[in-house]
């Protein structure tokens, strides 16, 4: 009896020490591109600091876990450290040098590299203001002038291609909502109130100002419940209670990817047994069934019932 006792501390020691590891954790979820293993070694790598932060990159989401002491640190602090070892996220964009070193495999689509644009025509339009005061010192006004008007030109063309409306800025949210389906589909209630908080973070980092007119307008439409819905899953661990509003979520997300034309093939899925034999339907990237309101009791319970696409 003793022996059994002893194999069953020593084996639930180390899952003991790795949740004790971090104090006053906090964990979001956030997006930070990449394509392959080496990626998530070196982005994993990177957030990772001893008893004060740690992240779960998926390659196939490319979202990331982190969880952090948020009395010595927080999420933007260690998405700086990321986007420095070569891997832009939702927060910071990679410096073109440290983006050039990865692997010819790492290296992924750089969907913001208009913003990294913009940046550096502030940077040279900042360097010309520099050499108009130089000019007007020493009597060059008409040059000067020209080069300014050429400054101003540069930056008006950079500011308008950032601000190109796009419905790609939703995609944080719709893999937001990924993660926190397939967590409901393993009856993880833990991990579903995480993603939850990390779906209410991609949701207030949407800028609306930048979604095309229809788009915004669902957008308006479905906000204040996505909010809602996403806070209550955040807000606690019971599943039964997390798959409740998740049915809700799944309404609202529906209208928004609708209206998005994601750029891959999206599965409306229903079950007639859920809500009392209501019925409840949910979104997947899968064309298999995989039930979030029944988990591995009834877990191909279901069917297709629309195929949402461009």
């Amino acid at each position: 009896m003793k022996s059994i006792a002893l194999m069953t501390v020593i084996i639930l020691l180390p899952a003991i020490t790795c949740q004790s590891q971090i104090s006053n954790a906090k964990t979001e979820t956030v997006k930070v591109y990449g394509n392959c293993g080496m990626c998530e070694n070196v982005i994993e790598k990177s957030a990772n600091k001893k008893k004060m932060s740690e992240a779960d990159w998926n390659k196939e989401t490319k979202m990331a876990t982190i969880t952090y002491d948020s009395k010595k640190t927080n999420v933007d602090a260690i998405l700086k450290d990321i986007a420095l070892a070569g891997y832009d996220n939702q927060s910071f964009l990679a410096p073109d040098a440290a983006y050039n070193k990865l692997p010819g495999c790492c290296k992924y689509d750089r969907e913001k590299k208009t913003m990294a644009k913009m940046d550096h025509s502030k940077m040279d339009m900042k360097k010309n203001d520099h050499a108009i005061h130089s000019q007007e010192a020493i009597g060059h006004n008409a040059d000067s002038n020209s080069k300014a008007a050429n400054s101003h030109a540069a930056h008006g063309m950079a500011m308008e291609t950032q601000e190109q409306p796009s419905a790609n800025h939703l995609q944080p949210v719709f893999d937001s909502y990924f993660l926190l389906k397939d967590a409901l589909v393993k009856t993880d209630g833990i991990n579903a109130s995480a993603y939850a908080r990390g779906l209410q973070t991609s949701i207030n980092a949407v800028k609306m100002d930048r979604l095309p007119a229809d788009v915004h307008t669902v957008w308006m439409k479905v906000l204040g419940n996505l909010k809602e819905d996403a806070k209550n899953i955040n807000g606690t661990k019971d599943v039964a209670s997390q798959r409740n509003h998740f049915m809700s979520l799944s309404k609202s997300m529906y209208a928004l990817i609708k209206a998005a034309k994601p750029a891959k093939t999206v599965y409306y899925q229903f079950c007639p047994m859920a809500n009392d034999g209501k019925g409840a339907n949910w979104l997947s990237k899968e064309s298999g069934i995989k039930n979030p309101y029944y988990g591995s009791q009834m877990l191909t319970c279901g069917k297709t019932v629309e195929t949402i696409k461009q």
